[in-house]
């Protein structure tokens, strides 16, 4: 299936979608507390995106029965919110996509509940870190593969290791679009970048092995070996010379 290339009215519209997702999730971290439920994260971005005339892209999305996922220590995406209660020294991995008049946005971070760990704190700055590097890499004229390796070479260089069976993506009418965006790659490698191409660049990144598990609800993915994981996203346009973030305020 092509790429498909977006228009600017689109990508205005991308851009409204975008700017929703990233209040909402402002909201939802400037909530998250010690000894909160993860539901009442999804009650707080279901609020949110009425609030500001948008609906979920995940609530329903093949079953999925939540407004986001909210993921936890080893939990590497896919969390459901539920009785879960939040602890200090937790982190925590918030995705969440919004749909507005028929086009998406959809990004992630992650967060410590309270004081945190050395660890956990170098794993939250690595895995950012590999998300603007992978943005950095998102012009016209590069090719797929240099996101891909930018990402990578980011992440194994702080001593994590990045999650190989679930990738970014391309987004807009729809959640999940061409191409797929591994974390892992060689540059150079892939289709041509264009002006108008809209992705959802998203490393999970690991501290230990890049090996995961399905957990038993059939949604929640695990690290194989119960280390940390992170998770950041942001949704990107290809644009003249440098990348527009469609989900930073």
């Amino acid at each position: 299936m092509a790429i498909i290339i977006k228009s600017p009215q689109e990508i205005a519209l991308m851009r409204q979608a975008g700017r929703i997702v990233a209040l909402t999730l402002k909201s939802l971290i400037e909530e998250i507390r010690p000894g909160m439920k993860t539901r009442e994260l999804d009650i707080i971005a279901a609020h949110e995106l009425a609030r500001q005339g948008a609906s979920s892209s995940f609530k329903g999305y093949r079953g999925f029965p939540a407004n986001l996922c909210v993921s936890v220590n080893d939990e590497v995406v896919h969390g459901i919110p539920g009785d879960r209660v939040l602890r200090e020294g937790d982190i925590v991995s918030l995705d969440i996509g919004a749909i507005f008049e028929g086009f998406q946005g959809d990004a992630a971070l992650s967060v410590g509940v309270g004081e945190i760990g050395p660890r956990a704190k170098a794993l939250l700055a690595a895995t950012e870190a590999a998300l603007s590097a992978g943005i950095a890499r998102a012009r016209d004229g590069a090719r797929l593969g240099d996101i891909s390796a930018a990402i990578q070479l980011e992440a194994e260089s702080a001593g994590c290791s990045v999650v190989r069976e679930y990738t970014g993506h391309g987004i807009g009418r729809n959640l999940h679009e061409e191409p797929q965006i591994p974390n892992f790659g060689q540059p150079g490698q892939g289709p041509l970048l264009q002006r108008g191409m809209t992705f959802a660049l998203e490393p999970m990144v690991n501290a230990g092995g890049w090996r995961t598990k399905l957990g038993d609800n059939k949604w929640t993915v695990l690290t194989a070996d119960g280390s940390l994981s992170a998770h950041f996203e942001h949704t990107i346009a290809i644009a003249d010379s440098e990348p527009e973030v469609l989900t930073s305020l």
